[in-house]
């Protein structure tokens, strides 16, 4: 996909899942939102072990196994101030308060997974730059992942009671921080004496994480639910039909 459809696809996205909050029932939306994550989540795990860990490990001249732990502290630190969003927690803040950790703390995360997909479209050479499937799975991924985070992020604008203006606002920002960060990544591919395999490393780093902690709390008390497992299962055949 080129440069102009990865950016208004991952833009659009997330208007989609505001509209999903609007038009939908609240009860369907949890649901949605669970089968959406719980797809995204197998997709994800698998993508990171099927094509980028390996990816990174054969090519990449960085350690990385330690940025791959760095990008899991990240993100287990950014859900501290995200509340869990990423993975369907939907708590609305008391009163018309605008919720702005939630929202940097997302912003932060969607920032960071753009710029690997942006050196990629500047040039640089990273450990993926020659596998379209793994590229391809990158944007998908992020895609699959967008989505649900969106209708989840929407939600809690919505319950918070802040003005409908002030919700499409934010969402509006949300919508832009990954193609500013495929921006970056372009701009700056081949600008800098910098390994963009470490970026590339942290942001699987957090992939595993979303995606561990997605399959594991899909779960009813701990119990999968065989529509849920189909879910994952089914994202994990893709992410390994991606060539």
């Amino acid at each position: 996909m080129g440069l102009t459809l990865t950016i208004i696809a991952l833009i659009v996205a997330v208007p989609l899942g505001g509209l999903l909050v609007l038009f939908v029932e609240k009860s369907k939306n949890d649901q949605l939102i669970k089968l959406l994550l719980a797809f995204s989540g197998g997709f994800l795990l698998s993508l990171a072990f099927i094509h980028f860990i390996p990816e990174l490990y054969e090519n990449s001249k960085v350690h990385v196994g330690f940025y791959i732990l760095i990008g899991f502290l990240v993100q287990l630190f950014l859900e501290f101030f995200s509340g869990g969003i990423e993975h369907g927690h939907t708590h609305a803040t008391k009163g018309a308060k605008i919720p702005v950790a939630l929202v940097i703390a997302l912003s932060a995360h969607a920032l960071l997974e753009g710029i690997p997909l942006g050196t990629q479209f500047g040039g640089a050479t990273i450990a993926i730059s020659h596998d379209h499937g793994a590229d391809h799975g990158m944007l998908l991924g992020i895609l699959f992942h967008r989505i649900p985070v969106a209708i989840a992020l929407a939600t809690v604008l919505i319950a918070s009671k802040i003005e409908k203006r002030k919700v499409w606002l934010l969402l509006g920002v949300f919508a832009i921080t990954t193609p500013v960060g495929i921006l970056i990544g372009l701009t700056s591919a081949n600008a800098f004496q910098f390994d963009f395999d470490i970026i590339l490393s942290v942001v699987v780093g957090m992939f595993l994480h979303i995606s561990t902690t997605i399959i594991f709390e899909t779960s009813e008390n701990h119990k999968f639910n065989f529509i849920k497992l189909l879910t994952i299962v089914g994202g994990g055949v893709l992410a390994f039909l991606i060539h």
